[in-house]
């Protein structure tokens, strides 16, 4: 069976309490407690204020799902750092205190889940090969589970994440297995799997069994661009997404889409650089010339794109984040830039998934996933548990948010 929760993660701008109240009186049976900043602060929460929580609670009807360790605690810019695999170990000792204060919390309010992601690959992975970030993983979660009490019923959750190191639920399942321990198992993100899983269905039927609680949001297809570095052997394949090529060398980018190849410059490329332009075009066979385009022309203040940009640069792996910085007023510029017959130069949501497949929370029903089907696939295989509502991009019409998703998603359930 599934029951429904909502996830104070997008009920930021509430004090706590009431952000538990509102969700009550929604209708839904229950609510994960995110960790935030501002709202939740688990360096700033005392005994006592857990005693009133657990009391208010008392009073309504809504049940705590879970605690979530909220990847975005540290440093909102770089959400997700330090993670349980970063090459530092007191980056690793600040992500393990705070799944501890995760654990904590949950006992005190009688949570019997807790949930964190694996990170990513970053530029320090790449720059320090000897170091093996699966044993570090690994090894995290071993340090995390000496956390448990023997006689508590306390169970710890990886989510996979589109551009984590776990990304994919085979990659969640394989980890599973070799922690091999009854007390950490998977929390899926129908999102993140949607985004992630060739065989949708399929493989939430496989990952049902080891899968203790989900996270629901709706959404689409978007415009699937790989940022990568220039190498000699570089592999793209069109078919599967368009590629943003960085040239370290002068801190450029090539656009490679057939319909419109662009270079980014600082200062037009010589003859050098443009033979390699035009070899990296003419290997997936594009013929046509590249437009150039002045990097110190383009509009690098907010746009309408922040979130969608945000949420894209932070999954891309293996590049610094001045790398990935430095790449955002084009994404602003291809969004936001029409071509001669007045189509936009990127005309969907921007995208860095194993789908192409936006991750991007939309409110269910306003996206292409088909919840009935996946409830089915997940309960026909034996889960039974909280599918929690995670709209953190909508926190300023939390209310709709709020509403519509119980509307949508209680016929399914």
């Amino acid at each position: 069976m599934i029951k429904l929760s909502y996830s104070t993660f997008g009920l930021t701008n509430l004090d706590f309490i009431h952000s538990i109240e509102v969700v009550d009186k929604a209708g839904y049976p229950g609510i994960e407690l995110s960790f935030h900043r501002d709202q939740f602060n688990p360096f700033n929460i005392t005994d006592d204020y857990l005693a009133a929580i657990k009391k208010r609670l008392e009073t309504l009807e809504v049940k705590p799902a879970c605690v979530s360790t909220a990847s975005h605690f540290f440093t909102p810019q770089r959400p997700h750092e330090p993670s349980l695999m970063s090459p530092d170990l007191a980056g690793r000792k600040r992500r393990i205190d705070l799944v501890k204060r995760g654990i904590h919390v949950a006992r005190k309010l009688g949570v019997n889940l807790v949930t964190f992601g694996s990170g990513f690959i970053r530029d320090e992975h790449v720059s320090n090969p000897s170091v093996n970030p699966r044993e570090l993983l690994v090894d995290s979660v071993h340090q995390c589970l000496k956390e448990l009490h023997d006689d508590e019923d306390i169970t710890l959750l990886i989510e996979p994440e589109p551009g984590m190191y776990i990304e994919t639920l085979e990659q969640g399942m394989s980890l599973v297995n070799e922690i091999n321990a009854s007390r950490f198992q998977l929390h899926l993100d129908l999102n993140h799997n949607y985004c992630s899983e060739q065989n949708y269905l399929e493989t939430l039927g496989k990952a049902a069994p080891h899968a203790k609680f989900l996270h629901v949001s709706d959404s689409q297809e978007g415009y699937n661009l790989k940022l990568v570095k220039a190498a000699d052997n570089l592999k793209m394949d069109l078919n599967f997404a368009k590629y943003l090529v960085y040239f370290p060398e002068f801190a450029e980018y090539l656009l490679v889409d057939p319909d419109h190849p662009i270079y980014f410059y600082d200062e037009l490329p010589g003859a050098k650089q443009k033979k390699r332009i035009e070899s990296i075009l003419g290997s997936v066979n594009i013929s046509t010339s590249p437009a150039f385009v002045d990097y110190n022309d383009l509009y690098a203040g907010q746009s309408p794109f922040e979130s969608e940009i945000f949420v894209y640069l932070i999954s891309v792996p293996g590049l610094t984040y001045d790398v990935l910085e430095r790449a955002r007023p084009i994404i602003i510029y291809l969004r936001s830039t029409k071509d001669k017959n007045g189509k936009l130069l990127m005309d969907k949501m921007v995208a860095n998934t194993l789908t192409g497949i936006v991750h991007f929370h939309e409110i269910p029903g306003e996206g292409t996933m088909d919840f009935a089907a996946s409830f089915k696939a997940l309960t026909d295989n034996g889960f039974s548990g909280y599918a929690s509502v995670e709209l953190y991009h909508h926190v300023a019409s939390w209310e709709k948010a709020l509403a519509d998703s119980y509307k949508h998603l209680s016929q399914f359930v």
